[in-house]
């Protein structure tokens, strides 16, 4: 994990930066500079704005202008980068900040030290954007190319205090660094993670962030009644596992449940999956990255909350011992469900895990998954659906909203429930027909959750994975979607319960 050396400085004209990034924004007729950029125009004599013009800046969202300062300033280059249009208002949203800063800092690639003045509208945006729009997974090439920015300066904001500034520094880069823990572990190749490399790596982060951790084997899975994951994971040589690893926060106000399907390869198993872009389920188990994420964020942040990360892991093939479709599967607590469809094995891993999180009493239940293609049917690639308890599924998707990783409450319909009957079994893994898609899928999952627990599920499958090109912060690969949101909701809960 690679993130640039962040510092905060108070005088952009004196910065000794090789670069100093700026901020512009759409208007009607012309564009114009935000805040922040006053020294920089000051030294281009209150021309910037024209010269920008000039070179062919339009302002609109995440356009990079890059414009020498001919000895004007330390920094030999002006990066203008576009916010957008402004509101009604004439401010411009945390999400335009962190989208820029990430179109920044990716313009940024090979500059040894830069300075943003993105920071004076919004610190903790431009920190985020530029930490996570800085990333890039090269591990696997011979050569990697132009590395990301070395080091970048804040300019603090005009208001609040040194104190409260370093403060907000810390914690958007501690954030930033834990969806990269996940962008990493989503983008390494399913050869190398598996159910028990996951875990050793899970293993890894707990033990450095002094973290409890439990680690469940096909035995163990076997012996405690664990049919779900069994059922799934049975079809591969490298065998399941179920992996736990809980903070304790000192005086500890709620208990936090996190859940997150862990499958780090879905073929579709019997059920097998068409060969076009199957190299994409090697994401499969983005859900289990982001709670693992979480929780050592929640760590590194120290929330007064108690929050236990439940991780199944599975890899889903075809072979002689798979589970088939006609199966019935004892899932652990007791319920048994009719196998219709093995590709929509995550449920089954998942219901598993949401059974025995329950069992510590939390107070919330949190799950992720990339669970349904019908989830980017119903709202496309960026925006995840929210299902749950009524007031907390509302609740997370506003937070999600505010975050900027998007989000929309979906409905539970009751008149869905009966089609996941079984002629068989206490219920089916999926509905004989194919609307409401996601729906039904968390009806499934509702089948597992304790009573009157306040949960919810964020279905990632078209936000984890970003099989297009670069945008704002997002690179190309695992996006590390929800950590932002869970990290924002455990926060939302240690201050108001």
């Amino acid at each position: 994990m690679t993130v640039p050396k962040f510092a905060l400085t108070e005088k952009t004209e004196l910065s000794r930066a090789d670069v100093v990034v700026i901020g512009i924004l759409k208007g009607e007729n012309a564009i114009t500079l935000a805040p922040g950029a006053e020294a920089v125009d000051a030294a281009f004599d209150g021309k910037l704005a024209s010269v920008l013009s000039t070179l062919g800046a339009s302002g609109k969202a995440e356009e990079t202008v890059k414009l020498p300062t001919l000895g004007k300033l330390p920094a030999g280059v002006v990066l203008a980068v576009g916010l957008g249009k402004p509101g009604a208002d004439g401010t411009v949203t945390g999400e335009q900040v962190r989208r820029a800063a990430g179109a920044a800092a990716r313009a940024l690639a090979g500059t040894a030290r830069a300075v943003s003045t993105l920071s004076t509208m919004d610190l903790q945006a431009a920190v985020e954007g530029t930490a996570l729009g800085a990333y890039t997974f090269t591990e696997y090439r011979s050569e990697p190319g132009d590395g990301p920015v070395g080091a970048v300066d804040f300019v603090s904001p005009a208001d609040g205090t040194a104190r409260a500034h370093k403060a907000t520094l810390k914690a958007a880069t501690a954030i930033a660094e834990s969806v990269i823990i996940a962008r990493d572990l989503i983008n390494t190749p399913p050869n190398d993670l598996f159910p028990a490399s996951f875990a050793e790596r899970a293993g890894k982060l707990a033990d450095a962030n002094g973290l409890e951790f439990e680690v469940l084997d096909e035995k163990a899975l076997k012996r405690k009644g664990f049919g779900g994951i069994l059922g799934v994971g049975g079809g591969s040589a490298r065998p399941p596992r179920l992996v736990r690893v809980r903070y304790r926060g000192a005086k500890a106000r709620k208990k936090i449940a996190l859940v997150g399907k862990g499958i780090t390869f879905d073929s579709g198993g019997i059920s097998i999956k068409p060969a076009a872009n199957m190299d994409h389920m090697t994401s499969d188990m983005s859900g289990a990255a982001a709670v693992l994420a979480s929780v050592v964020l929640a760590a590194k942040l120290r929330y007064p909350l108690d929050v236990t990360a439940n991780i199944p892991l599975a890899e889903n093939l075809p072979s002689g011992t798979s589970y088939r479709p006609g199966d019935v599967l004892s899932m652990y607590g007791g319920k048994t469900v009719e196998v219709l469809n093995t590709d929509a094995e995550g449920r089954l891993v998942l219901a598993d895990a949401m059974v025995r999180a329950a069992e510590d009493e939390p107070d919330y239940l949190i799950e992720t998954s990339t669970l349904t293609g019908a989830q980017m049917v119903a709202l496309g690639n960026r925006t995840a659906g929210i299902m749950g308890s009524d007031d907390f599924r509302d609740r997370v998707a506003a937070i999600a909203q505010a975050t900027g990783e998007n989000g929309w409450p979906m409905p539970l319909p009751e008149e869905l429930r009966g089609d996941l009957d079984s002629r068989l079994a206490d219920l089916a893994n999926v509905t004989g027909h194919r609307w409401g898609g996601m729906l039904a899928a968390g009806i499934f999952l509702r089948e597992f959750v304790a009573d009157d627990l306040p949960w919810a599920h964020i279905d990632i499958a078209g936000p984890a994975f970003n099989t297009g090109s670069p945008w704002g912060y997002t690179g190309k690969g695992g996006t590390g979607v929800p950590v932002r949101t869970i990290a924002a909701v455990l926060a939302d809960i240690a201050d108001n319960g």
